[in-house]
């Protein structure tokens, strides 16, 4: 494997006393299983670690478990607390060792962040993000859990992990100590900075010597608390001083409490839109540090390393959406490296929904035996119809297992939706995950004909199976002046196709409807690419500047109630957020009558209104793209309907994905 292209990327680093073979680590996500305590479950954990690890990856950090009851972060999880759910977790370490991967067990103590009834916290103080209020830990809890720290870091020890990461940001229990937004306390653990450190130093010392230098010690590090009464950079650098001396061998840097109001990885949020804060405190420490957030590419990772902002990079979604993340970069095939496109919808919002996290451009990921696959029996010709998302993920599946696929485009792109949404301010890494799928068909041999219609069965003549991945189209507007030409549809206002005007009526709430307004009055899109613009608009270190709006734009609805309840819970009110600021209009409740030179005519709480409009953009519903499939099957073709195809509903990228590539795993 050449590390040519990536040198810094690729350069060994010794931490403890042993030599890591490059500086990615995966860093720590909550997957969903670590609650679970029989074997399957772990079975599951540890291929899915030990996949990341024969991909390449310098350093795995697992999950995050608590060091004790209290610490838990909801009522179902387990404490890594005992003998035998050590025990359980060498499964885990075995596989990671065996693939050649380093490991770490992350501890996290929630706090007041905790879902259950024995939340603690340094003071009796609710988080907004908890209904429950926290009780106020004694000075004997407090020594109780730093010695809970130190018996669960053994215990990692005996379950064979190589250390521990020390979970200090973020807005758990470490960072409630630190700060004077959580920390009211009048004790020696409370107070000036050199108290309120008091119990993370305590935790790392104790830490290290009971398990001696060469256990791993890991310490997540908020950089930017994002949040009033939070940390100021100067105490987080002399927090960041007193840990090093304490012994950590690693500072992890993280960002934001998850009650802060400031995006930190989501797709609004630029790449490495943090990593300046991050150089910053690598100037003052004596241990190497650890890079975070919305790094997903080995170019801008290679960028960062070498410029000094820090020592390593933490990848964690980056690791869901690709496992050989690492191998791929290192290995001279940066090209077909599927990256994490930010959008949370598998992940983090999985996790929210008391799901097993996945991942929208990999399906497999962390349930990686329902996509295992053996190589096809007998190697048939399959047609892949369609370009989208879904045809991507079956042509690919199926290509690899030794069929041999030719992807039929109707259009001169690949990509479908998926290029459309790309227009949309924040999501310009979907187009770079087309990319990725292209260069996976074309090093798999697949073959793909762009501007090809496929009209009838006699155009598929010598394929054995046909998979129909034609998609959607637009449900068009069965209203009186309904052919007025202001009228578009979203395709039509996303492309350009169609100029946009000054004032913009857009029929429909969803997902779409609110993506469309955001693109139509956001002309300015520099605070999603560049960081100095992203913190201008956040307000991070200066007030914060609300955009200017472009357009006036009208959101309307027929359904009553509060608009954007079906966006996704992590990324949703960032959106939301955007749309008022803009001055978005918005009108719920919404009868349509007419559209005339007045404009948009309504029928809304009893009474009528005009909504004055240059361009009617319609973003009511999609019916699905399958006019071919009765005559395939009427022809005797194996046909196969996928994706948007199948079922329009509100467009899903990852239902069509997970489509495509279980029907590819299985062809």
């Amino acid at each position: 494997m050449s590390d040519a292209h990536f040198p810094h990327l690729g350069q060994p680093i010794t931490l403890a006393g042993r030599t890591l073979r490059n500086r990615i680590v995966m860093g720590s996500m909550h997957t969903g299983l670590e609650s679970a305590s029989d074997a399957a479950s772990f079975e599951r954990l540890a291929r899915f670690y030990a996949l990341r690890a024969r991909g390449g990856a310098g350093l795995i950090v697992t999950g995050g478990y608590g060091p004790n009851a209290a610490g838990r972060l909801t009522e179902k999880d387990l404490p890594f607390d005992g003998a035998e759910q050590a025990a359980r977790h060498r499964v885990i370490t075995g596989a990671v060792h065996e693939a050649g991967g380093t490991i770490v067990l992350q501890l996290v103590h929630a706090g007041r962040y905790a879902y259950h009834g024995e939340a603690v916290a340094p003071s009796p103080i609710k988080s907004p993000i908890n209904r429950a209020v926290p009780r106020e830990m004694s000075d004997a809890d407090i020594r109780a859990t730093i010695d809970d720290y130190v018996r669960a870091a053994q215990l990692a020890h005996d379950a064979g992990y190589d250390g521990v990461e020390v979970m200090g940001s973020e807005g758990y229990l470490i960072s409630q100590f630190l700060a004077p937004r959580t920390n009211h306390r009048q004790d020696i653990w409370g107070g000036s900075l050199e108290n309120r450190a008091r119990f993370p130093v305590a935790v790392v010392a104790a830490i290290r010597a009971a398990l001696g230098r060469s256990f791993l010690i890991v310490f997540r590090h908020s950089v930017l608390d994002l949040v009033e009464g939070g940390l100021s950079f100067d105490e987080s650098v002399e927090v960041a001083r007193r840990i090093a001396a304490a012994g950590a061998d690693l500072i992890s840097s993280g960002i934001g409490w998850h009650e802060a109001r400031v995006p930190t990885i989501a797709g609004a949020v630029p790449h490495a839109a943090f990593a300046e804060a991050i150089r910053r405190l690598k100037a003052h420490l004596p241990i190497p540090v650890s890079l975070s957030n919305r790094i997903n590419t080995p170019e801008v990772a290679e960028r960062l390393l070498a410029s000094g902002c820090g020592d390593m990079v933490a990848l964690a979604r980056p690791m869901l959406a690709d496992a050989d993340f690492a191998a791929k970069a290192l290995g001279g095939h940066s090209s077909q490296i599927m990256i994490c496109i930010a959008c949370n919808q598998a992940c983090l919002d999985h996790y929210f929904e008391d799901k097993v996290i996945s991942c929208l451009v990999n399906p497999a990921a962390a349930d990686e035996a329902s996509f295992a696959s053996a190589p096809a029996p007998a190697p048939r010709r399959i047609a892949v119809i369609g370009g989208g998302m879904a045809g991507l993920a079956a042509a690919r599946e199926a290509a690899r297992r030794g069929h041999g696929v030719t992807v039929f485009e109707a259009g001169p792109r690949l990509g479908g939706q998926m290029m459309l949404a790309a227009q949309v301010p924040g999501k310009a890494d979907y187009a770079a995950a087309v990319a990725a799928f292209a260069a996976q068909l074309a090093a798999l041999g697949v073959e793909v004909r762009l501007n090809t219609r496929i009209d009838a069965a006699s155009d598929l003549a010598g394929f054995d199976a046909a998979v129909l991945a034609t998609g959607i189209r637009p449900r068009r507007l069965d209203l009186p002046g309904a052919d007025d030409p202001r009228v578009m549809s979203y395709e039509q206002a996303l492309d350009g196709a169609r100029p946009v005007g000054g004032r913009v009526a857009i029929i429909g709430g969803g997902g779409i409807g609110h993506d469309v307004a955001l693109t139509l009055a956001l002309t300015d899109h520099r605070a999603h690419d560049d960081p100095a613009a992203f913190a201008a608009r956040w307000g991070i270190g200066e007030p914060a500047q609300k955009p200017v709006a472009a357009r006036q734009v009208t959101m309307l609805k027929r359904q009553p109630g509060p608009f954007g309840r079906t966006l996704g819970k992590s990324t949703g009110w960032i959106l939301r957020q955007d749309l008022a600021d803009l001055g978005v209009r918005q009108i719920a409740g919404v009868a349509y009558d007419k559209i005339d030179g007045e404009g948009l005519h309504i029928h809304v709480d009893g009474g009528t209104q005009v909504i004055p409009a240059d361009s009617i953009v319609v973003c009511a519903g999609q019916e699905s793209e399958d006019r071919l499939a009765e005559g395939l099957a009427g022809a005797g073709i194996e046909t196969h309907v996928i994706g948007g195809a199948r079922l329009a509903g509100e467009l899903d990228a990852k239902r069509a994905v997970a489509e495509g590539a279980a029907l590819g795993c299985r062809l």
